[in-house]
């Protein structure tokens, strides 16, 4: 028997006892050694309170870790016992466009597996994975690397992916959680020269740690006439990351002609008045997270420049201190959070 993590809602988890789980067919079983905590955990912890007779699942979607055992047909040359592994955390038909593009959680055959959702995910020390989902991980990224670029850190590379090349662009990344944060690191490495927006000034703080050329206290100072005055007009590009409307509305007017917006904070909206921006030539583009070819592109750019992903963690938990990990991710004024094993 293992314990895994189980989001109750009402600020509620529990840890409950679960069967070890062994490998299916196409499937690994994982030794988790890193798992992330995503902003995105959030709403399923902040949900109403679950129904007694609601599926239990366990939580946890940014997992990195070590194969243990193959499932019948895996094949031993790709896939090893001892191998250090992370995860794109969904799996689809496998057979589509989609999945075989890498995009399997846009599955055309049927919904898509999400681990931590629908199926049970990483807050524990064992789970499996379909092979589809499980990418190499270069000896020199951390477990902890490797469970951010899994999702919060390669959602920041899908949205940058999105809003096309920002090389020498002046680019604007609303709110400095740990998506925004990876997004300014990521963006400044791709050339861009980054103004950081946040209420928090020990986040701004950190956004310059990680290569924001400016940064703005939005609570302080309007950030479009801050941002206008900075780029004498508007920004290149701009990434709404803290899913909060007037943040989104914000992004959106701070744009120059021809400007670009990427959008990836669950939560807000965005109300276009189309005679205001019609002949401003803007583009507006959700991101959802990334595919597995974005993941390992990303991983192996974080390799290459060095880049110190390891520094978006301000806690690390056991899965013991789960209650307590939650309850301060909640507050949403530190840094990312992790369960190492």
């Amino acid at each position: 028997m293992m314990q895994g993590l189980v989001f109750e809602g009402d600020r509620q988890i529990s840890l409950r006892d679960f069967s070890d789980p062994n490998p299916g067919p196409g499937e690994v079983l994982l030794r988790v050694t890193a798992s992330g905590m995503c902003g995105s955990d959030l709403h399923y912890y902040r949900a109403e309170a679950s129904a007694p007779d609601a599926p239990v699942c366990i939580g946890g979607h940014e997992p990195a870790g070590v194969i243990e055992e193959l499932g019948a047909g895996v094949d031993p040359v790709r896939f090893a016992v001892g191998q250090r592994v992370m995860v794109h955390h969904y799996a689809g038909c496998g057979g589509c466009e989609a999945c075989r593009s890498g995009w399997t959680q846009m599955c055309t055959t049927g919904p898509a597996t999400v681990y931590g959702k629908s199926a049970h995910g990483a807050h524990a020390p064992f789970m499996t994975v379909s092979t589809q989902s499980v990418l190499p991980l270069s000896d020199s990224l951390s477990d902890i690397a490797a469970a951010a670029i899994g999702c919060g850190t390669g959602t920041a590379w899908g949205a940058l992916d999105r809003v096309g090349d920002v090389g020498g662009a002046d680019l604007v990344v609303f709110g400095q959680g740990p998506v925004g944060l990876s997004a300014t690191m990521l963006a400044t490495a791709r050339g861009a020269r980054v103004i950081a927006v946040d209420l928090a000034d020990s986040r701004l703080e950190q956004a310059r740690a990680f290569g924001a050329a400016e940064t703005i206290n939005s609570g302080s100072v309007d950030p479009v006439s801050m941002i206008k005055q900075l780029t004498s007009g508007g920004a290149t590009v701009a990434i709404e990351t803290s899913g909060a409307t007037a943040a989104a509305t914000a992004a959106l007017e701070s744009l120059a002609p021809w400007g670009r917006l990427g959008v990836v904070g669950l939560g807000g909206r965005i109300e276009v008045d189309v005679r205001k921006f019609l002949s401003r030539q803007v583009t507006i583009a959700t991101s959802w997270s990334l595919s597995s070819v974005q993941q390992i592109q990303c991983a192996n750019f974080v390799d290459r420049h060095h880049l110190p992903v390891d520094d978006l963690f301000s806690h690390r938990w056991t899965l013991a201190d789960a209650v307590e990990a939650y309850a301060e991710f909640d507050k949403q004024t530190s840094g990312k959070g992790v369960f190492t094993f």
